[in-house]
């Protein structure tokens, strides 16, 4: 992403950012941070090898699409469990 695109961040993206500026310095927001970094960056190329629902295929045959369906389900299971509590 380039510089200017930072401009012109969605509601959405200036919402988080404010979010993660907000939290003060501690173990959980260096957890958070490192694993919220880890997750943008497998999402960006998830490294599957098998097809996309959009017919496109994943850019490396490093792993199966397993892992995405493995992640999908260990984040909905979070984000139920975060919307629970």
């Amino acid at each position: 992403m380039k510089g200017d695109a930072l401009l012109f961040l969605s509601p959405d993206e200036q919402k988080l950012l404010r979010a993660l500026r907000g939290i003060p310095p501690s173990r959980l927001r260096d957890l958070m941070t490192t694993l919220i970094g880890e997750l943008v960056d497998f999402v960006a190329e998830p490294t599957c090898a098998e097809v996309q629902a959009d017919g496109a295929p994943c850019p490396s045959f490093d792993a199966s699409c397993d892992e995405c369906r493995k992640l999908t389900i260990i984040l909905e299971g979070l984000r139920g469990r975060l919307q629970a509590g």
